[in-house]
């Protein structure tokens, strides 16, 4: 089974317009309602290529339970904590001629029920794997991450980390079995700007030198680039596409990756294959791809 955890989980209300003009009254010509949320994301993706996966995380009021009741219609199998207090955020995408985006905050989370959530991770066998993606509330310590993966310790889990900045570098020296910065976010991390493959590449050995097994760098139109456990650099490119939805693509490309993985007993060339053509095809969809979009990219590559 996998797990995967969203600290922070909200609906996501997608407005579409011709034109967007701050200031003024703007009509959308249609609007859509999606359960948001990284770890979501992974999970539902997952779920669209048959691949088990359960939702951890918190919500709270009418909007959790709509997230809950989202999640479901879906398919996705959601094993949330519900909160006594507050409502999950409601994050506005406005997609006009930009994408423009309005996050909401979040409720608040007490230590118990943080705690609750540890127990959930504590109790999941060692065969599983586990998801951390995505930010973290502002009132839960920035080590929780960190923690879980200290929790985890001394058992062959494997965890997969998509986050930023000091979230995600605290974990490394746990070796978690995969992390996916982006190309912008890998080279935050060593406040550079990075260009070229080479460049790309060395930041990632680094980050496999600090302790990540694997390091998967997405690169948006130009694919992928895998510094491999197995000392190999793979590469590959994203197929032709109309970009229509950025939202979700990387957290695909995990559910990807991690798909991939399974079906070719840890090859992870084929990993990567799946990963980027899951990422692309929710990428040139209006929300996350389906089983038979990823596989007509899938055929499409290996062509």
């Amino acid at each position: 089974m996998i797990y995967t955890v969203t600290l922070n989980p909200s609906l996501d209300y997608v407005v579409y317009m011709d034109d967007f003009s701050v200031g003024e009254i703007n009509r959308a010509r249609r609007e859509m309602i999606y359960p948001g949320g990284k770890g979501i994301n992974v999970a539902l993706v997952l779920g669209h290529l048959q691949i088990p996966a359960a939702m951890l995380g918190f919500t709270a009021g009418f909007t959790g339970k709509e997230i809950q009741r989202l999640v479901e219609q879906h398919g996705g199998m959601a094993q949330f904590i519900s909160l006594d207090e507050g409502y999950s955020r409601i994050n506005l995408k406005i997609s006009s001629q930009q994408e423009t985006a309005v996050n909401g905050t979040g409720p608040h989370i007490p230590k118990e029920k943080l705690q609750m959530l540890m127990e959930q991770i504590q109790s999941i066998s060692d065969t599983d794997i586990l998801v951390l993606a995505g930010s973290i509330p502002a009132d839960i310590p920035d080590t929780i991450y960190e923690d879980i993966l200290k929790q985890m310790q001394g058992r062959p889990i494997k965890v997969v980390v998509d986050a930023t900045g000091n979230l995600l570098k605290k974990v490394l020296k746990y070796r978690p079995f995969l992390i996916k910065p982006n190309q912008f976010e890998l080279g935050e991390l060593f406040s550079a700007e990075l260009h070229t493959d080479e460049e790309i590449t060395i930041c990632a050995k680094r980050l496999q030198t600090m302790g990540a097994r694997n390091v998967l760098v997405s690169r948006g139109k130009d694919g992928a680039i895998l510094a491999g456990e197995d000392g190999r650099i793979y590469q590959m490119p994203s197929p032709a596409g109309k970009l229509i939805n950025s939202v979700g693509a990387g957290d695909s490309m995990v559910a990807g990756f991690l798909a991939g993985y399974a079906a070719s007993d840890g090859n992870l060339r084929e990993a990567l294959h799946m990963g980027i053509c899951a990422g692309s095809a929710s990428a040139f969809h209006e929300w996350l791809a389906t089983k038979e979009e990823i596989m007509s990219l899938y055929q499409e590559l290996s062509h």
